[in-house]
């Protein structure tokens, strides 16, 4: 453990700032949350790109969301074989026990993981195909979606429609998990799929019914 470091100067400053400015107006919510653990109506999966806000976009405060992140937003079908699996525990964790109320799967432009999926499925990645690649294993999954729109030529229009697909193999894949389904089919929890355009965060959502997005 000798190669962990300590935080970087610009964190600590940071935190810091942080600590002194915003935290002292909040510290009595940290402290209900610290005493009355955590009570999220919705549970948003989002990508771990860093230019995807959660809260702010919805202005929530902490503790009000529960969030996960990983590459490309993505659900892996429902697998039960024993291994490791930390998006489905998530999910498991949010439905189970924290029954919320809500299942947000939020894309968005410019994804580097579903550029990645791109070039995989298009044989320009293949360090993506090898067996021991974590990021194409992953990106295993959105390869159904790929197969929708690996016609479009425009590579930015290609780009755009998978990182809407990718959200509805999500969601298609959340109905796999006995669990959610029972909750859906209760009526006591819901799905949701969200693109956002990070250059300007305008929102738009996934109509179930009609299987397209319109703006909010």
């Amino acid at each position: 453990m000798h190669r962990v470091r300590s935080l970087p100067d610009y964190l600590l400053d940071r935190y810091r700032d942080w600590k002194d400015t915003a935290f002292p107006e909040n510290r009595d919510w940290f402290r209900k949350l610290a005493d009355e653990g955590q009570n999220p109506r919705a549970m948003v999966i989002a990508c771990c790109d860093s230019r995807v806000a959660i809260n702010s976009v919805f202005g929530q405060r902490t503790g009000e969301l529960f969030v996960h992140r990983n590459i490309a937003n993505l659900v892996p079908p429902y697998t039960p074989d024993g291994e490791h699996h930390g998006t489905a525990a998530a999910v498991e964790f949010a439905v189970k026990h924290l029954k919320v109320e809500h299942i947000l799967i939020m894309g968005h432009s410019h994804c580097g993981g579903v550029a990645g999926c791109i070039s995989m499925c298009t044989g320009h990645a293949p360090d993506f195909d090898k067996k021991e690649s974590f990021i194409g294993r992953w990106l295993d999954v959105l390869r159904p979606g790929f197969a929708r729109v690996e016609d479009i030529t425009d590579p930015e229009a290609r780009q755009t429609a998978l990182e809407k697909e990718g959200i509805h193999v999500s969601l298609e894949n959340l109905l796999s998990y006995p669990f959610v389904k029972a909750a859906v089919d209760a009526g006591t929890l819901s799905l949701h799929g969200l693109w956002a355009d990070i250059a300007d965060m305008d929102l738009e959502t996934f109509d179930g019914q009609l299987r397209h997005f319109q703006r909010t």
